[in-house]
């Protein structure tokens, strides 16, 4: 006989016997929990762990419980899930690691507490905490373009973060490869504006010590902003004639106000007729359309009251300087102006809003001594007590503004 063979057999019959046994207990032990019958009131049965439980209620659904001393050193039940979903041995594990102290225990109430806490860290929540209270003070238009600039850039990004976790050199990181793959530097510092308003609001509010982003822009590249590009004012009479040469008059008469006037785009976009005071030759622009929030009245040039005596004849009925092509209730799309610039040659070499910069320039070279009228002119405010005062002060000094200007941009044309 083969005495290694024999003992061989010994212990396999041996290690069939114990593995069979526990197999066994194992599944008295889970019998045992369903073979509990409900009763009229509902009862917990006991287990062989301490403080857990199988709780059978009055119409035979069964749950698994632990009895512990909360925080307050009163005693508590938390819940470890439904049986038979979570098993005896599961629970039993739960229990343990709850009795020996591996996992931390919380209530429902404390869960969602916890859950609520962790959603108010978020990046997203705070970022649009602070585009609610810019909602208060910006124009509507303004509050669009920054909220879908955020939703686009940053919160695909960002927005599952705690913003407490994004450090100041993956701040950097984004904002400089944004630089090289985009391009897009005016929308870049805009944004760096929202995220670092953010969080000098979580400083009052949420009690950070410090601006992640704080002297960010020492340390990323300078661009020309895309919304400013501009020829130079020699080139301003080729650009007209190209203009008034082109296909769609309103449009054309659209391109040369913001020429002679040089108001933001979105603001001749949305002009309505009465708005326009001929006998005073002012356009009174209300506060809801204005970035800053503030009336500001636009002296009218003679100039710019033939172009618009013009332009009445292709709005017809519409309360609209510029009604849109299919619904005249609306104006047309904010994109309009740059698209015809785009099909007259100048994409990339100029940008509706950057009339104005050519107004600011020229402006101020002719006019060297009045730069405060000059700011008053573009609605431009000021810091301190004077700001929003300035914004109808010097009003007939800019009427001489405006007729010089529009004389000086026909001169330029003979």
């Amino acid at each position: 006989m083969n005495t290694h063979s024999g003992k061989a057999d010994v212990i396999n019959r041996s290690t069939n016997i114990v593995q069979n046994g526990t197999v066994r207990r194992k599944k008295n032990v889970e019998d045992r929990y369903k073979s509990l019958k409900p009763k009229v009131k509902e009862y917990r049965e006991p287990t062989d762990i301490a403080g857990l439980y199988c709780r059978v209620q009055s119409n035979g659904k069964k749950s698994w419980q632990y009895r512990y001393k909360n925080s307050k050193g009163k005693w508590s039940w938390i819940g470890l899930g439904a049986y038979p979903s979570v098993s005896y041995l599961q629970a039993r594990e739960k229990a343990e690691d709850m009795l020996n102290g591996k996992v931390e225990i919380k209530t429902q109430a404390e869960v969602k507490q916890h859950k609520l806490q962790e959603q108010s860290e978020l990046f997203s929540n705070l970022i649009y905490e602070w585009l609610d209270r810019k909602k208060l003070v910006w124009a509507a238009d303004t509050y669009r373009k920054e909220k879908q600039s955020v939703e686009r850039h940053l919160i695909p990004v960002f927005g599952h973060r705690a913003y407490k976790s994004i450090t100041p050199t993956e701040w950097l990181e984004f904002f400089t490869e944004k630089q090289i793959n985009e391009r897009i530097f005016n929308r870049i510092e805009k944004l760096i504006s929202c995220c670092s308003g953010a969080y000098s609001l979580a400083k009052f509010k949420k009690g950070i010590l410090y601006n992640p982003l704080e002297g960010i822009g020492n340390h990323l590249a300078k661009g020309e902003s895309e919304s400013m590009k501009h020829v130079k004012i020699h080139q301003l009479p080729k650009m007209i004639s190209l203009i008034r040469n082109s296909s769609s008059r309103p449009i054309a008469i659209g391109l040369e106000l913001l020429i002679h006037m040089f108001p933001r785009p979105g603001e001749l976009q949305n002009a309505r007729w009465e708005q326009f005071d001929f006998q005073e030759a002012i356009w009174i622009r209300p506060s809801y359309m204005m970035k800053n929030r503030i009336e500001h009245g636009i002296p009218l040039s003679r100039h710019v009251i033939q172009l618009l005596q013009e332009l009445k004849q292709y709005s017809g009925e519409s309360e609209y300087l510029f009604p849109g092509r299919n619904d005249l209730g609306r104006p047309i799309s904010n994109l309009t102006f740059n698209a015809a610039l785009n099909r007259l040659g100048y994409k990339g070499k100029q940008n509706p809003h950057g009339f104005r910069h050519i107004a600011s320039t020229n402006l101020n070279k002719h006019f060297s001594n009045k730069s405060q009228v000059i700011e008053a002119a573009l609605s431009h405010v000021k810091g301190g007590v004077k700001g929003a005062y300035d914004q109808g002060a010097h009003l007939e000094e800019r009427y001489e503004i405006m007729e010089w200007w529009s004389a000086h941009i026909e001169s330029l044309l003979t």
